[in-house]
């Protein structure tokens, strides 16, 4: 119901054509909560638009814990319902960091740790936005966090590869064109514009890693760890690129 048009805050920049407060409507939103330039966002300067993804909180606010509320009820439900959606999507990006853990073959005891955690996550998706209020969000989500880094260790651990580790590292224009990236840590690495046509990231950790602008055409990204959608949209890619099964390829590609 066009939460995250009026929810979230931007600026005036690459990604978006001008300024917008958070709790005010985009002027591009109409009154049946449609976008009106949906399918020319790039081009008329808002390509944010089209890397951000709610991981499926707005529409969870709306339908259940508001019970098919909107935010044009009034200002009071309005902001009740942007504070309890910024929470949901944090939830929800847990929880499919946690199913991207799942898929892995993890040992007993760090698969059922994960099971308990995902329990509770998902528990917590279903409670009053005065619960949503209340929750630690940040405690669940460092809770994640570890678990998916175990994870994450424990698989690319069993890698053939070079196992690069470039953990948070500073690669913003790097030039890998055909890099042997298997097994690589590149957890929350600034990847901004770099050349990555060709390489090969066989069960690479991309967690938090920005992908803005990355050239990634004709790269296998088939099995990297941890992916999201808006990552995947950040970037350039083509047809020869290898994308996990559960993520789209971007229609600007």
């Amino acid at each position: 119901m066009g939460l995250c048009c009026v929810a979230l805050a931007f600026a005036r920049s690459a990604d978006f054509a001008f300024d917008k407060a958070a709790g005010d409507p985009c002027r591009n939103l109409l009154a049946d909560h449609r976008c009106a330039i949906h399918t020319n966002l790039r081009a008329t300067g808002m390509a944010g638009c089209t890397t951000y993804d709610c991981f499926g909180a707005g529409q969870h606010i709306t339908a259940t814990t508001f019970a098919g509320r909107t935010w044009r009820d009034g200002p009071d439900t309005g902001a009740a319902m942007f504070a309890a959606f910024a929470v949901m999507r944090r939830l929800h990006e847990a929880l499919w960091y946690l199913a991207c853990a799942r898929a892995l073959d993890l040992p007993g005891e760090l698969a059922a740790e994960l099971h308990r955690l995902r329990t509770r996550i998902e528990d917590a998706t279903t409670g009053s936005a005065a619960d949503l209020a209340a929750l630690d969000v940040d405690a669940l989500w460092d809770e994640m966090a570890g678990v998916a880094l175990r994870a994450s260790a424990h698989t690319r651990a069993r890698v053939r590869g070079p196992h690069p580790e470039y953990r948070g590292a500073d690669l913003i224009g790097a030039d890998l064109r055909g890099a042997d990236l298997r097994g690589a840590n590149l957890r929350g690495a600034a990847l901004i514009g770099a050349d990555l046509r060709g390489a090969r990231l066989h069960r690479a950790d991309v967690i938090g890693a920005d992908l803005r602008g990355a050239d990634v055409r004709g790269a296998d990204l088939a099995d990297v760890l941890f992916l999201t959608q808006p990552q995947l949209a950040a970037a350039t890619g083509d047809t020869r690129t290898g994308i996990p099964d559960a993520l789209a390829r971007p229609a600007h590609w």
